[in-house]
C-alpha cells in the first residue's frame, strides 16, 4: 500500500491541525494505520494507531486527550486531529501501515508515507 501524508504546517501553541493520510494500491481495510513522529533525525516516536476496523485505538501518553485518530475505509483515509498543540509536538509526522499484528512499534510497520512537517511556535 502507498501512503501520502498531508496537512502539516506552522501553528501557534494552543492551536490545532488535522493531518490526513491517503492510501492507494491495496485493500485499505486490511491495514492497521499508525502515526509516528521524528524530530531532528531522532528515532520515530509512536503517536497513535487505529486498527483495521476502527477499534481498538491507542495513543502515546504525551498526546492522549489532545489528539484523535480516525479512519474512513471507503475513501482510504486516516486522519489525525491534533488539538492544544505545544512546541514539543514539533516534528515530521509519518503515517504507516501494517497488515500484520496490531502494534505501536515502528519496525512492525512495512509501508510509510513521506512525512509532513508540523511546527508549533511558542
Amino acid at each position: 500500500v502507498q501512503l501520502q501524508a498531508s496537512g502539516g504546517g506552522l501553528v501557534q501553541a494552543g492551536g490545532s491541525l488535522r493531518l490526513s493520510c491517503a492510501a492507494s494500491g491495496h485493500t485499505f481495510s486490511n491495514y492497521h494505520i499508525g502515526w509516528f513522529r521524528s524530530n531532528s533525525g531522532k528515532d520515530r516516536e509512536f503517536v497513535a494507531v487505529i486498527s483495521r476496523v476502527g477499534a481498538p485505538i491507542d495513543y502515546a501518553k504525551a498526546v492522549k486527550d489532545r489528539f484523535t485518530i480516525s479512519r474512513y475505509n471507503r475513501n482510504n483515509t486516516v486522519w489525525l486531529q491534533m488539538n492544544s498543540l505545544q512546541p514539543e509536538d514539533t516534528a515530521v509526522y509519518y503515517c504507516a501501515a501494517t497488515n500484520g499484528y496490531y502494534s505501536r512499534v515502528a519496525k512492525d510497520f512495512t509501508s510509510w508515507g513521506q512525512g509532513t512537517q508540523v511546527t508549533v511556535s511558542s
